[in-house]
């Protein structure tokens, strides 16, 4: 318990001061991680920006005092600020007489915690959807969708790492985004063959991926996989589920994943690979219109550290 006053204000004083949001602090620690070097870090460590000094729990309808910018689950501040005028962290005062009106929900940190804390959007709204079937005569017709729990994952883009993710991979062909750049269409036949679907756990690894390729395609560790969105390259330590944050993946189809192989160093293209030679950013100075199948009929290996995969 923090230490409070004669009136029942805390005298606790948090360092950050009174300009810095919880989701600031929260956006912060990721953009000093990604701007310096990678850590993985615990949710524990994210659980003093994520949960209510009110009742100790993760934020639900989290709702942020204006003066201040300090956060409450909704229900919480509601009901403290039902006796007292001044914010329970840093004792500013809210409002002279209605406190209630400087007080916003804020959508953007409670997405940010039903993300980070696995199972707590479901788990919540299941407990909506009992309470209301416990209590029929409450009246939840004005309230919307998710005050009633009816709200699935999907339809709030929440992942979890055990979900099945359906995912396309496909060769990335710089000559083809060329022509394609210069008004020139390819066959969509051809565009079919080339792609392969799979269905994935949201747990997997861009490394685990690169290794399934390379084991499917039986390129040899002279060469180096690469696994990209669109154009861009995706890191080992990506998710699928990270994959899908970052990238704003809708669920409209599979997450279209790309791969290109490129030597490790600068060599003489390789016999079982002459469509690779000193490739960059996709393409070969001797490129051959032929490539391997990308997953060829052979027996199935292993599933790759503890992740399975199956091609569609």
């Amino acid at each position: 318990m923090r230490p409070r006053d004669a009136a029942g204000r805390s005298n606790y004083k948090p360092f950050w001061g009174r300009f810095s949001p919880t989701r600031t602090r929260v956006f912060g620690l990721f953009i000093s991680m990604t701007m310096h070097r990678t850590t993985r870090i615990k949710i524990t460590e994210l659980n003093p920006h994520l949960m209510c000094v009110l009742c100790g729990g993760y934020f639900i309808d989290a709702t942020t005092i204006v003066e201040c910018l300090h956060s409450f689950c909704k229900m919480c501040i509601v009901r403290y600020l039902e006796t007292s005028k001044y914010c329970p962290i840093c004792d500013v005062q809210v409002h002279k007489t209605k406190p209630l009106l400087n007080i916003r929900s804020d959508k953007t940190l409670q997405d940010i915690v039903y993300k980070l804390v696995p199972g707590l959007f479901k788990n919540e709204m299941k407990r909506r959807r009992d309470f209301y079937a416990e209590h029929p005569s409450v009246d939840a017709a004005n309230g919307s969708n998710e005050d009633r729990g009816e709200v699935a994952d999907e339809d709030k883009r929440i992942i979890t790492d055990d979900e099945i993710i359906s995912l396309s991979i496909e060769f990335f062909d710089q000559s083809k985004i060329d022509k394609q750049d210069n008004g020139e269409k390819e066959k969509a036949k051809e565009e079919m063959n080339d792609k392969r679907y799979l269905q994935c756990p949201a747990a997997m690894t861009v490394m685990h991926l690169r290794k399934f390729l390379r084991s499917k395609m039986d390129i040899p560790c002279t060469f180096q996989i690469e696994v990209m969105y669109e154009d861009e390259p995706l890191k080992d330590y990506y998710t699928l589920m990270d994959i899908a944050y970052i990238y704003t993946w809708r669920r409209n189809g599979p997450l279209p994943l790309k791969y290109r192989v490129r030597p490790s160093c600068k060599k003489s293209p390789h016999p079982h690979f002459p469509h690779i030679s000193s490739a960059v950013n996709g393409t070969s100075v001797n490129p051959s219109p032929k490539r391997p199948a990308l997953f060829c009929s052979k027996a199935r290996k292993p599933s790759l550290n503890g992740s399975s995969a199956s091609s569609g």
